[in-house]
């Protein structure tokens, strides 16, 4: 196994990058909160950039705004009148916008700059979440993570109760809108009242609805989240989310923290249905066990194909390490994982190659994989190459592909869709040869 982890890590430019920055991240998070105005406090580019990235990816109309900052108003501006003016201009052009939290977020122009994000909203009387995210460092992950530690740290109230069976779910950054349904569809039916921070079910889950495009439709509110301190558990998914469960335990000691670094294939799975089952004591539905019964038999189909191929899997380290397990649970090789920044969840995936890079990097592995799992972006690397490598499409960005807010590779019932996926894809390459 070869780690190298810090190997790519400080080249002077990323080719083809795969990396995504920490604002895009914290853009995502704010649109999965009810009612919430995301506000980029950034020039015009740096907003439209990731509301044209978001429009073309999940093919909705994206609640995006920005504070304007130009040359002039960096240099001479305190931050404050920006900001102030932005959110005054947008109400008054907006009547009938009516935000119940305003989400505020950093770039790498006003963190270098400095300015106090945190003291403006003593000027502002709507509910107002600040978040200092600076591109310069971290990405799309650690954007999303520290933005739901946010709204947790500025908005949870302390409390010292528990209220039996209410459970609060974290999910990573790469979980689509269809994912974060089916996980709290589960804990719903084991008894659990459930909340899901954020919650991007009803947000950008292809509904189409009136008013779309001008807030954020999550399904979860700026209430929900100052009443989070009498949650009786909290499940985080992915490492990433780790500081998020640990911010609302300090709200009250009482409360129960379960960790899961992935929900994908039968042993992660069966972890996770098992600590459902001791804290309801219930046995799980028909459904979820015949959902099990269906990933055993897939795992038998798959195995052929699957374990006598080898990957490369590139994107943010959360989404890597479910895939990689999976894949490695029916036999799969992994050849190469490419990760967007560095996470100590790297470590555990066992794979002969591990580093943070970029396209440039991972395309020498391409050569000698059978299938890549990686954003669009890798499709013309790969049509580049003599050998034909099979694409399984996952990550940021997806243009190629529609549907991407309803692709479920969570729990049984989404990894036993990934492994047809995925083989289904090897038998292309393998047995058709184009």
């Amino acid at each position: 196994m070869n780690i190298e982890l810090s190997k790519h890590e400080h080249k002077p430019l990323q080719v083809n990058p795969i990396k995504h920055s920490q604002p895009m991240g914290a853009a995502l998070a704010f649109m999965g909160i009810k009612n919430c105005l995301p506000l980029m406090h950034a020039s015009q580019g740096c907003a439209s950039y990731t509301k044209v990235f978001y429009t073309r990816h999940f093919n909705e109309p994206i609640a995006m705004y920005n504070t304007s900052v130009s040359d002039i108003t960096a240099v001479l501006d305190g931050g404050d009148y920006s900001i102030l003016m932005a959110i005054e201009n947008i109400t008054k052009k907006n009547t009938t916008l009516k935000p119940e939290i305003i989400g505020l977020h950093t770039t790498g122009l006003t963190e270098t700059k400095g300015d106090d994000v945190r003291s403006v909203g003593m000027h502002i009387e709507i509910p107002y979440c600040y978040v200092n995210t600076p591109d310069f460092e971290g990405g799309m992950e650690s954007g999303w993570a520290l933005t739901c530690k946010a709204l947790i740290a500025q908005h949870t109230f302390t409390c010292h109760e528990i209220k039996p069976n209410k459970l609060l779910f974290l999910p990573h950054v790469s979980m689509q809108p269809i994912e974060v349904e089916k996980i709290k569809a589960l804990c719903e039916s084991f008894g659990f009242e459930t909340l899901a921070l954020p919650d991007l079910s009803t947000s950008l889950d292809g509904y189409l609805s009136e008013g779309q495009g001008k807030l954020g439709t999550g399904n979860i509110s700026i209430e929900d989240i100052a009443n989070l301190g009498d949650t009786q558990t909290v499940i985080s998914i992915g490492s990433s989310m780790k500081i998020v469960a640990q911010t609302l335990v300090e709200k009250n000691q009482n409360i129960t923290h379960l960790h899961f670094n992935h929900l994908m294939g039968l042993e992660a799975n069966d972890n996770f249905v098992a600590s459902l089952i001791k804290i309801r004591q219930i046995e799980p539905t028909s459904s979820v066990k015949r959902w099990r019964g269906r990933l055993q038999d897939a795992m038998l189909d798959s195995h052929f194909l699957i374990g006598s191929s080898s990957f490369v899997v590139t994107g943010e380290p959360d989404m890597c390490v479910g895939m990689c397990e999976l894949l490695q649970s029916v036999g799969g090789t992994i050849h190469a994982v490419v990760a967007t920044v560095y996470s100590s969840v790297l470590q555990e995936i066992k794979a002969e190659n591990i580093f943070v890079g970029d396209l440039e990097d991972a395309a020498p592995y391409f050569e000698n994989a059978d299938l890549v799992i990686s954003n669009f972006h890798a499709e013309r690397i790969l049509h580049l190459q003599e050998k034909h490598t099979a694409l399984v499409l996952r990550g940021f960005p997806n243009y190629e592909e529609l549907g991407n807010q309803l692709k479920n590779d969570q729990l049984y019932e989404g990894s036993t869709y990934f492994l047809f996926e995925v083989a289904n894809m090897l038998r292309h390459v393998k047995h058709e040869g184009h």
